[in-house]
């Protein structure tokens, strides 16, 4: 594991049907599509990378399986790979405040922020 560039505190997750709050900091969405049912002034986003996400197929691939969960993560990492211009702007912000990584999934242990946290914070297992 490597320490990574910014407190861990200003890293935070959140489901996109919990309420906005001061607290969050910058929020934004990493889902490739819109949550269902959350209007834009709800989702209070202050950005939406869509790019970050997984793919389409690994999105299909994994369906939110936790017996799928540890080769979702390494395929993901590998896809995130090719994203560190937006990795590193996340790391930007959070050097000095809070982002908060918004997400749509039900399960709060095995979705995509999970990943882009652990990655975000150095962590090469989960």
């Amino acid at each position: 594991m490597t320490k990574p560039l910014f407190p861990a505190s200003h890293l935070r997750l959140k489901r996109a049907y919990e309420p906005a709050e001061p607290q969050d900091g910058v929020r934004i969405l990493i889902d490739r599509l819109w949550p269902r049912g959350v209007s834009k002034a709800e989702a209070a986003l202050n950005d939406w990378m869509k790019d970050i996400a997984p793919s389409t197929e690994l999105r299909q691939w994994f369906g939110h399986d936790p017996a799928r969960w540890v080769e979702f993560q390494r395929r993901y990492r590998a896809e995130l790979r090719h994203h560190t211009q937006d990795l590193d702007r996340i790391r930007g912000l959070a050097r000095t405040q809070t982002v908060t990584l918004i997400y749509s999934a039900h399960d709060e242990e095995h979705n995509d922020a999970v990943v882009v946290k652990d990655v975000l914070l150095g962590n090469t297992r989960s």
